[in-house]
């Protein structure tokens, strides 16, 4: 009988046991951390990531905390759930090459998890920031016919530029750090005054740290369009 007695005390703690663990594992962890997030680059300024989600997989539920800039590069048919709800959305399949800011300063942290429930991998660029903003005065380039400027907030500006097989971009001077993403690679020369014309073989979903100080103009020697987006820190 008291073994019986046992028996049954066991079945019941761990019936009631059950739901408190899976609970326990519904928790957010930091979005460096979270799965198919691989952390590339850092610096005093930002953390970049490159984040690649096949068919079929999720993230994990994680946490944004720092302001943010995305760019896909590969879109894909996503779904997302906010930790504690049950609710599954699905949101508008992303633009290629769309950027966008996100600032989880003032909106708050978000906790989620992301599914491609579509046949495509998604792929896409994001950089965290992690210094305060005011430190910097980005360039204009409204004197720069190609830049498109397609951001401007109280942390960054950031600007398109598409050229065409043969096609270049006049000399801009970038004035405050910042971060080049490509959408379309191709093959690239980069004119830096008192230097040789350098040539750049860009993949999609690079990413090249821009330092403040430099003069530069491209030209698109390749076959392929080429469409990159900049950004310069404020």
């Amino acid at each position: 009988m008291k073994v019986l007695l046992r028996a049954s005390l066991v079945v019941l703690v761990c019936i009631f046991a059950a739901p408190a663990t899976a609970q326990d594992e519904e928790v957010g962890v930091p979005i460096v951390k979270a799965p198919y997030h691989l952390p590339v680059f850092t610096n005093e300024y930002v953390t970049v990531l490159k984040i690649d989600i096949p068919p079929g997989r999720n993230t994990g539920y994680h946490t944004h905390t720092e302001d943010s800039v995305s760019v896909n590069i590969v879109p894909a048919d996503m779904t997302n759930q906010n930790l504690g709800s049950s609710e599954v959305t699905r949101g508008e399949r992303a633009q290629r090459g769309r950027a966008n800011y996100t600032a989880y300063s003032k909106g708050g942290p978000r906790t989620h998890k992301a599914t491609n429930v579509g046949s495509t991998p998604f792929h896409n660029v994001s950089f965290l920031f992690r210094s305060r903003p005011g430190r910097f005065t980005p360039s204009a380039r409204t004197e720069a016919p190609g830049y498109l400027q397609i951001m401007d907030n109280e942390r960054v500006r950031g600007w398109r530029l598409v050229l065409e097989p043969g096609q270049s971009a006049p000399a801009i001077s970038q004035t405050a750090p910042g971060i080049r993403i490509v959408v379309d690679g191709g093959e690239l020369a980069e004119s830096v005054r008192g230097s040789a014309d350098r040539g750049w073989t860009l993949r999609n979903g690079e990413f090249y740290w821009q330092e403040a100080g430099v003069t530069r103009g491209l030209h698109n020697i390749g076959t392929t369009r080429i469409e990159i987006v900049e950004f310069e820190l404020k």
